[in-house]
């Protein structure tokens, strides 16, 4: 799944009413989001695929604040200071350190998770679905390229929070993800040093530190 898409959830909340198309409603969750101080979230990462027999579930959690953020999935770690990435895989005790390129595919960037859906897309108000007493606004994307590997999107809106439910991404080799958000929490006073790399705390542990030349 693009990084982009699963970090999409990190930054789409609205407080708009459902009257309103699809793209103006999405442009108001980006507004809306960039309205708050500070953004932590906890979510579920599910990835099925029947054909294949594959499933895998895994958790992970994001902060972002201006344009910084601080990254945990699938055993790495990832930061942005607003100057440069660090990305810190344990496992293998490695950092790589590079500066962010805004035409990167695989760059992270708020920005990115805000307006990703701008282009290349079609869009749709799709069902409103009651979840276990949840009322669940789901809008779709649909990819305008032809040749693109995904069928849809599906963001699912708690109707009563105006927040964030779930994310379905189905792919045309049948690949379904899905990402649920478990906590959401904002204008939390987040010190900057949760941005901050100390590479003197990493050399101690031995981490072998790549950066840009």
């Amino acid at each position: 799944m693009n990084k982009k898409v699963i970090l999409l959830i990190f930054l789409l909340i609205t407080s708009l009413g459902f009257s309103q198309n699809a793209k103006t409603f999405l442009d108001d969750v980006a507004k809306k989001v960039q309205s708050y101080d500070d953004i932590y979230i906890e979510f579920e990462h599910k990835l099925d695929n029947s054909i294949a027999n594959i499933h895998q579930e895994t958790r992970g959690n994001a902060t972002l604040k201006d344009d910084m953020y601080h990254f945990n999935y699938m055993g790495i770690e990832q930061l942005y200071d607003g100057d440069k990435v660090y990305m810190i895989i344990h496992e293998d005790e490695e950092v790589i350190v590079k500066q962010p390129n805004s035409e990167d595919e695989d760059t992270i960037t708020p920005s990115k998770f805000l307006t990703f859906y701008e282009k290349g897309f079609t869009y749709k108000m799709d069902i409103l679905q009651n979840v276990k007493g949840r009322k669940i606004q789901y809008v779709k994307l649909i990819p305008i390229d032809s040749d693109s590997d995904l069928k849809y999107i599906l963001l699912g809106i708690d109707n009563v929070t105006k927040h964030i439910y779930k994310v379905i991404e189905t792919g045309k080799d049948d690949t379904v993800t899905t990402v649920t958000i478990s906590k959401f929490a904002t204008n939390q006073s987040i010190s900057n040093k949760l941005f901050t790399f100390d590479k003197s705390k990493f050399e101690d542990k031995g981490y072998d530190i790549t950066e840009p030349k």
